[in-house]
């Protein structure tokens, strides 16, 4: 059987981030991969400036910034009187960090970015197509079983995404709620930002059917925008993918009958759960295999590579006998209440302020962003938050 340092399952984003941190500090590694490609869907887009940090730390900034579109600021909008609420502007965090902006692309641009440096380092071993089916352990080490083959390792990773193996195998409840709405993204080649004057990232409040609006880069680097809506409870899949209602959607924000087209339709439950621990001896829990949530505000992708980076330096540290194993139980005392208040209770929030139906207390949110907005102080402090900077602060300080 083979032995390695560290054995990643999930070759996406956070899994690949975690392998070559790992990597390039030197240990064994090797990732893997149930599928035998990244999967290329529509997913998470918007990469938050304490990721970009990482990002530059594992010498991929640059190659990532050009496969992406640099977005400054974000917008709160009234979609029914299409209003513009608000304007938040990253570059208020100038001073904070090197990156006072969000990079906008898709997802699995990184994760193969990371593959390519991992495959071209003697410690690392990328195997795609090949599920991970079992895991046991004792005090001294981990066997991970992958189809008729076993392989040993000090520790495991484990970042196979929201229905994880890892997580299963472990036996750690998935605590938390599916909420009874679906999310449908439709993407689509339409200019918003020339039709409406937007800029790349806008949340539309709407009381009915709020709509977020994204652009992202492409494949081809030309550009397409994402438009998110909620689905209502009751809407079936058929309905919520039929084309009448696609096209109705896109003309619910302003998109003329004649450039209704779309490239790809994703239909998705969503939910907010959070595992009830990060840790089982010497296994770990990182990304979407520790906690899922809502999208709304780009939280979820970012917080899990910031796990895996937290991660791969604790192990770092006890591997080269820098530090005592007991260690390792600051990962799950500090990631765990991070990701409860700075991801699961603002994206909660963040879906609140666009359903409220209320029309007093939606004019008091609305007000409530006005005052944010222009106040330089709170306008600072909502995006150290809303960034993730301040979370990742309080990791380094905890």
């Amino acid at each position: 059987m083979q032995r390695r340092n560290i054995l990643v399952v999930g070759a996406g984003p956070v899994g690949s981030v975690a392998a070559l941190a790992a990597a390039r500090l030197g240990h064994a590694v090797t990732l893997f991969e149930a599928q035998a490609r990244i999967d290329d869907s529509p997913r998470a887009s918007t990469t938050q400036p304490p990721t970009l940090e990482i990002l530059a730390e594992l010498g991929l900034i640059d190659e990532y910034i050009r496969v992406g579109l640099v977005a400054r600021t974000f917008e709160f909008w009234d979609r029914p009187t299409l209003e513009r609420i608000a304007v938040f502007d990253f570059e208020r965090l100038r001073g904070e960090t090197d990156f006072p902006f969000v990079v906008q692309t898709e997802q699995h641009k990184l994760a193969n970015m990371a593959l390519e440096r991992l495959r071209g380092m003697a410690n690392a071993q990328v195997l795609l197509g090949t599920p991970v089916t079992q895991i046991d352990q004792d005090e001294e080490q981990v066997t991970v079983s992958a189809g008729a083959e076993h392989f040993l390792a000090d520790y495991v990773i484990g970042a196979d995404g929201g229905r994880s193996t890892v997580r299963k195998c472990l036996g750690i409840e998935f605590e938390g709620y599916t909420w009874p709405e679906r999310f449908l993204v439709i993407t689509t080649q339409f200019d918003f930002a020339a039709a409406l004057g937007c800029c790349y990232r806008n949340y539309m409040a709407d009381p009915s059917e709020w709509t977020n609006l994204f652009k992202v880069a492409g494949d081809d680097l030309k550009g397409r925008w994402r438009a998110v809506y909620n689905t209502r409870a009751d809407e079936s899949d058929e309905e919520a993918l039929s084309d009448e209602a696609v096209r109705a959607r896109l003309a619910r924000v302003h998109v003329p009958a004649r450039e209704r087209q779309y490239v790809h339709l994703n239909l998705y439950s969503v939910h907010q759960r959070v595992a009830r621990s990060f840790r089982k001896g010497r296994v770990f829990l990182c990304g979407d295999a520790a906690h899922v949530n809502n999208p709304i505000g780009g939280l979820g992708l970012n917080s899990g590579i910031h796990e895996a980076w937290d991660l791969a330096e604790l192990l770092d540290k006890v591997l080269r006998k820098e530090a005592d194993a007991s260690s390792l139980d600051g990962y799950e005392n500090r990631r765990r209440p991070l990701n409860i208040e700075y991801v699961q209770e603002q994206t909660v929030a963040n879906k609140r302020r666009l359903e409220e139906r209320d029309p007093v207390q939606r004019a008091r949110r609305f007000d409530e962003l006005r005052a944010i907005a222009g106040d330089p102080a709170r306008h600072k402090a909502f995006l150290m938050k809303a960034s993730l900077l301040e979370s990742a602060r309080r990791a380094i300080r905890n």
